[in-house]
């Protein structure tokens, strides 16, 4: 179990961005060579990020880099600079079909995993196959090409997303993956972000995508474990081992039948809670 409570995305072409980011409190950087940079930096971004990766010093446990997509003239060249520079992930752009996550696949790093980007209406209808995918370790919702292919209004509460958010994270529960949900683009908006956060982990999202520092902190709080949360499981797992209760299947705790499945639950819940407290 790792958290993924805050997925950082900065551009691997700006050093500070990069150098500001080995002190931040997020679980996860992603150093960016597509949408964040510009056609001209594509290659200064590449060798950056292999520098950056090379050098290491982050505090986030997990650092990854998302590439072009191998559609366009960058994509190859980006996987082949990374391949001995050791990231602990490849974002995958625009993952459509489960041969296109197979080509990633077939390029990466060595003990790499492959985190594919959901943001278009095709891979809605391929998100088994994609999440079936070898090496594949979480389904990231990208929300704003998403929303722009499915041509959808604004809304607050994403009503037009929100089966997208469901099928992508039964996806990766289905196949034991990450679910990370999408940006938050009001960066001013503190209330708004808190209010999507809390919607993502309504879903089942282990954590968002974060455009911006200043996020981090809020994600961090929302996909943690509550003292509530914490309370509930410490009573489920002391239950389950009280003598009184060995072997039993079903039992009462706090006035609610609670089972092993819940156990199980309660169990993750606590390992979660001890993981993000030694970030």
């Amino acid at each position: 179990m790792t958290p993924r409570r805050s997925v950082l995305y900065l551009p691997a072409s700006n050093p500070r961005a990069v150098e500001k980011a080995r002190t931040l409190p997020c679980d996860v950087v992603v150093l960016d060579l597509e949408d964040a940079v510009g056609p001209d930096d594509k290659a200064a971004a590449r060798d950056a990020a292999v520098a950056a990766l090379r050098q290491g010093g982050f505090q986030a446990r997990e650092v990854g880099v998302r590439v072009n997509g191998l559609d366009t003239e960058w994509g190859d060249a980006d996987l082949t600079a990374l391949y001995a520079a050791s990231p602990a992930f490849i974002v995958a752009p625009k993952v459509s079909t489960a041969d296109q996550a197979a080509a990633f696949t077939a390029r990466l790093p060595d003990g790499a995993a492959l985190w594919a980007m959901i943001e278009t209406p095709q891979a809605l209808f391929h998100l088994d196959a994609i999440a079936a995918t070898a090496r594949m370790g979480a389904l990231m919702l990208g929300v704003n090409d998403l929303a722009a292919m499915l041509r959808s209004a604004p809304s607050p509460d994403r009503e037009p997303l929100k089966t997208a958010m469901s099928l992508t994270v039964a996806a990766a529960r289905a196949h034991g993956l990450s679910p990370i949900d999408g940006v938050f683009n009001a960066l001013d908006d503190d209330a708004g972000f808190e209010a999507e956060c809390r919607q993502g982990r309504l879903y089942g999202f282990d954590g968002k995508s974060l455009i911006h520092p200043r996020q981090i902190a809020p994600a961090n709080a929302a996909f943690a474990p509550s003292a509530d949360d914490i309370a509930w499981a410490e009573a489920v797992v002391a239950a389950f081992d009280d003598p009184a209760h060995v072997g039993k299947g079903v039992i009462r705790v706090h006035g609610a039948m609670v089972e092993r499945l819940h156990l199980a639950r309660a169990r993750d819940t606590l390992a979660l809670h001890d993981l993000a407290g030694t970030l």
